[in-house]
């Protein structure tokens, strides 16, 4: 995808063939900033403090952590740590785990000497993987926008989105995102609802900077606006990505995806969800009782960070300000869980599928035995 005209994706191999580079999102839309990544530590702390996320996202930098950690020291040791390290660094997103599993796979029968340069070989790979999955998930995913009609007498397909599952979240392309990229492209007239996604807004700060990027007509509403929407057929499809979804198709996603899907179950608006394959865990049947819940710390609920404004002009300065009351306690559980019922479709990189078990083994029949 394009920022003002030049082609990026989200992380990248510096041309000294070590270093790894990634937009820092924290610093989103305020200021674009290009991180530097010499250490697996630094990846486990950009991890770890968001500088990367999107659980795509985080699997290739888990990846390319490895590869850092091999170029530092490509003992068993060292590949040891930098697994068990790395996989704490986020406990949701089960492309982290898929990363690193597949990296310690590989590099493990190998002799120290071959280490480095496969690692980095197959960071690359999965880097690559993930753009075309993203790719194909849009293709997919344009093939159920085309059969949409407008509710509203804008005729606009109106599209109403949660968190940041766009290119962003991804290496390239996005998931969620991808239809609506690939429906713009095709002079499909789409509009989409941002939701802000508090308490860090990676909607009303990444989904709404980068849809404007590409030129998407957008609108940034409150989280609670979605459901007054949906009741006034202003919202034809609701689309998200998600974290982990289980191999009976429920979904975790950003906290207040539930939500959403229960709104559009009861105004009968379809509810699609993207994923790639390394998002599908088929070890788990129930999200709500088996999927752990990552708790982030309540500062990210009482302090906001924006631009700051004196005299009605922005300065360019960033600032942030406390918005709770002293005193007062905090809780902030980061994911949801949405039951398979209330999703209408997983769109993945092979096809369209029901949220179901037989559904996701309609498409990855290879599974077969894990899901036994």
């Amino acid at each position: 995808m394009k920022v003002d005209g030049t082609p990026y994706r989200t992380i990248w191999l510096s041309p000294d063939g070590t270093t790894v580079q990634a937009i820092d999102q924290t610093l989103l839309p305020h200021r674009f900033v290009v991180r530097d990544f010499r250490t697996m530590e630094d990846a486990e702390v950009a991890i770890r403090t968001m500088i990367v996320r999107g659980a795509p996202l985080i699997g290739a930098t888990a990846a390319y952590g490895m590869a850092l950690a091999m170029a530092t020291d490509p003992s068993d040791a060292m590949l040891a740590r930098a697994y068990t390290v790395l996989m704490e660094s986020r406990p949701t997103a089960v492309n982290l785990r898929w990363a690193l599993d597949d990296l310690r796979a590989l590099l493990a029968p190998l002799p120290a000497a071959k280490r480095r340069e496969a690692a980095y070989r197959r960071a690359a790979e999965i880097c690559d993987e993930d753009a075309e999955i993203c790719r194909r998930i849009g293709e997919n995913g344009l093939g159920l926008i085309r059969k949409l009609k407008p509710r509203d007498k804008s005729g606009r397909i109106n599209a109403l989105t949660h968190c940041n599952a766009g290119w962003l979240a991804t290496v390239d392309w996005g998931t969620a995102l991808a239809p609506i990229y690939q429906a713009h492209d095709a002079g499909i007239p789409i509009h989409v609802w941002v939701d802000e996604t508090r308490p860090r807004n990676q909607g009303a700060s990444l989904t709404a900077w980068e849809l404007g990027k590409h030129g998407v007509p957008h609108t940034v509403i409150a989280d609670n606006a979605g459901g007054h929407l949906m009741q006034h057929d202003q919202v034809d499809f609701v689309i998200t990505g998600t974290d982990r979804t289980t191999r009976g198709g429920d979904v975790c996603n950003k906290i207040g995806t539930y939500l959403k899907a229960l709104a559009a179950h009861d105004n009968g608006v379809p509810f699609y969800v993207g994923l790639p394959y390394p998002t599908i865990d088929w070890t788990i049947l129930d999200g709500v009782r088996d999927i752990p819940i990552e708790e982030r710390s309540a500062r990210e609920l009482s302090h906001m960070t924006g631009r700051l404004v004196k005299d009605g002009l922005e300065t360019g300065e960033l600032a942030t300000v406390q918005i709770l009351p002293e005193g007062s306690a905090g809780a902030n559980p980061a994911f949801d869980v949405t039951p398979a019922r209330l999703v209408t479709a997983l769109i993945t990189e092979r096809g369209v599928c029901a949220a179901s078990e037989a559904g996701l083994l309609s498409l990855y029949p290879e599974q077969q035995t894990r899901a036994a």
